[in-house]
């Protein structure tokens, strides 16, 4: 063979393995995963939906990952617009909500190559193979929240503020009313779902409601919802407990400590399953409570001036005991 033909011979398996790297090969390693984030309300609520977009944004910030959000979707928009992202080729869709649960079963067949991800218990035996879902550990954490409040309170009457009316925070509530009664006997648990998860005023109205009717410690759940019952219940000089986020800047003379779901971690793990391949699809993920919760007050576990340190060893114990 002449020296002119090995040359070309050698340039065509060049170009035959570079074609092979870009158009096969190890592209699944190369490309981009790109993530999209559905939001039920606004990325300023100081939890639910901020600390899942602080997290669509750490992982944006690492090499390989991409990502859109949209915010404040309402429940007639969800089809067209998880559509529109999946559509769009997006690897991987987030519904950051009850909400998207049975959505997603309708959605989901349509684009099996693509992943799909409800943050809400699995809505149903059947599922489709490309969508996971998660029973975030809500009525442990629930549980563990009116136990606390139990503890902390005088009057022994607590109540709870939730936001949307579904089964989940409708069941969040009985468990916060259960670990009350259950940590001290004759405890009185309340408790208001407001129907809305991003109305200040109705969050205030209910807190205010229920302390007229004894309640010293409110717990919530409900995003924006709940920081109008934080409201409420400074300005009946009760206590509280933070959710989702610490929110002890809010009220750091009544804030005993916040509840924090770690959402923003939760938007990175799954973005990195569906990068290495190991997005669990076609099941629930079950995380225990302290895989998805921990106390937190201002760089703290709790607050001293409000929860006494011999009360919260005596709380710790039936924190850890939920984790088994």
């Amino acid at each position: 063979m002449s020296h002119k033909s090995k040359s070309f011979s050698l340039t065509l398996l060049i170009i035959g393995i570079f074609l092979l790297v870009v158009c096969g090969g190890t592209v699944s390693a190369a490309k981009e995963v790109s993530v999209a984030l559905l939001l039920p309300g606004p990325i300023t609520d100081g939890g639910w939906d901020q600390l899942a977009y602080e997290g669509l944004q750490e992982l944006k910030s690492q090499k390989g990952f991409k990502g859109s959000f949209t915010e404040n979707i309402g429940q007639s928009d969800i089809a067209e617009i998880t559509r529109g992202y999946a559509d769009d080729g997006y690897d991987l869709i987030i519904g950051h909500g009850y909400e998207f649960g049975s959505a997603f079963i309708e959605i989901a067949p349509e684009y099996p190559n693509q992943f799909f991800f409800a943050t809400t218990f699995q809505p149903q035996d059947n599922i489709p193979a490309n969508v996971q879902y998660v029973d975030a550990a809500y009525y442990d954490a629930s549980y563990a929240a009116g136990a606390l409040a139990a503890l902390l309170s005088k009057s022994h009457v607590v109540g709870f503020v939730g936001g949307g009316d579904n089964p989940t925070q409708r069941g969040m509530m009985n468990a916060f009313i259960s670990g009350a009664k259950n940590t001290v006997p004759g405890s009185t648990g309340l408790g208001v779902v407001t129907g809305d998860y991003n109305d200040a005023v109705k969050g205030r109205e209910a807190a205010i409601t229920m302390i007229g009717n004894g309640a010293d410690v409110i717990w919530h759940a409900a995003d924006v919802t709940g920081l109008g019952a934080i409201e409420g219940a400074v300005a009946s000089n009760a206590l509280v407990l933070g959710a989702y986020s610490d929110q002890t800047g809010i009220a750091p003379k009544h804030m005993g400590a916040s509840l924090v779901m770690d959402l923003n971690n939760m938007v990175q793990k799954l973005g990195h399953d569906v990068a290495n391949g190991s997005f669990a699809a076609g099941q629930e993920w079950q995380p225990k409570v302290s895989e998805m919760w921990h106390w937190s007050a201002g760089g703290k576990d709790h607050n001293p001036a409000i929860i006494p340190n011999d009360l919260w060893k005596q709380y710790l114990q039936i924190w850890n005991a939920l984790n088994w």
